[in-house]
């Protein structure tokens, strides 16, 4: 059974730890680099994609992140945790960093406001339809050519699910559905790497 870690310093960490356990892997919080050199892969959850940078500065998250990512830890982020792992931003505040790894520019915000949030059923990774659920969510411009695109949501087919290696993001929440597509998929990444 692998040993998931789960950002615990913002965001929906409670319902990734859910999701994780219910996938079969043993689901723990992250908030010190101790924690994180004990886990087997991570989760950074969906929340706000600039307070999640800073409190990682502060909690002296931030390099030991990019060192285990670097590294080949299998990593998963959804919605501000897709921005985190990407290596290029648009609509950032100024100096925004990220923790980087996957070779996409993401949009913060692409979807619209709050109040544009929505639910749709997409395909992913051609293993079937999928709940997601966008709230202020980003959508990935541009990737490059070791990215693997996993789904596309309306409007306009953008990219909102990708892979590269052992990393995985997306733009929408699985962890706040009964859906049980992509948390199983990260876990199976997990065991195989």
């Amino acid at each position: 059974m692998p040993t998931i870690g789960v950002f615990a310093l913002q965001g929906d960490v409670r319902e990734h730890v859910r999701s994780l356990e219910e996938a079969g892997a043993r689901a723990v919080p992250v908030r010190r680099p101790a924690e994180l050199e004990a886990v087997d892969g991570l989760v950074i959850p969906g929340g706000e994609s600039t307070t999640m940078w800073k409190l990682a500065e502060t909690f002296d998250l931030l390099e030991p992140l990019r060192m285990r990512v670097k590294s080949g830890m299998p990593a998963y982020g959804s919605c501000a945790g897709m921005i985190m792992l990407a290596d290029r931003i648009e609509g950032g505040i100024e100096g925004q960093q990220t923790v980087g790894g996957i070779d996409m520019t993401v949009r913060r915000n692409a979807f619209g406001r709050q109040i544009d949030s929505f639910e749709a059923d997409i395909d992913f990774a051609g293993r079937g339809s999928v709940r997601a659920v966008f709230i202020r969510a980003p959508w990935v411009e541009s990737v490059g050519p070791e990215v693997e695109v996993l789904a596309l949501a309306e409007p306009g087919d953008r990219i909102v699910a990708v892979r590269q290696g052992p990393l995985l993001a997306t733009s929408f929440h699985p962890e706040l559905t009964p859906d049980a597509g992509v948390h199983p998929y990260f876990v199976e990444m997990v065991r195989e790497l």
